[in-house]
């Protein structure tokens, strides 16, 4: 690893520094997605509780993903995204 640490995303970022929204239930919260890949996000919000295992993710264009919580640090984590673009879910049936 040469002193640094290895890159264990499956797909390359995009940044987007956007507006969106995480919805935990049915209350709509405010938050800035700061990157996208394939796989899932990196997020930005000042939440009143902690982010739950899983939860939706409104994009900037609007469009909603499912997605789990994968990391936090402070205000900022990790959604890994549980559909594709579509709308179709990762889980097990």
């Amino acid at each position: 690893m040469h002193g640094e640490f290895a890159n264990r995303r499956r797909s390359e970022r995009h940044a987007v520094n956007g507006p969106g929204k995480i919805r935990i239930g049915s209350m709509p919260r405010d938050c800035r997605i700061l990157d996208v890949s394939k796989g899932g996000a990196r997020v930005v919000a000042d939440l009143p509780s902690a982010v739950p295992a899983e939860f939706t993710l409104i994009m900037p264009d609007g469009r909603a993903r499912e997605c789990r919580l994968a990391w936090q640090i402070g205000c900022e984590f990790g959604a890994q995204f549980l559909d594709d673009m579509d709308g179709r879910s990762y889980r097990a049936a």
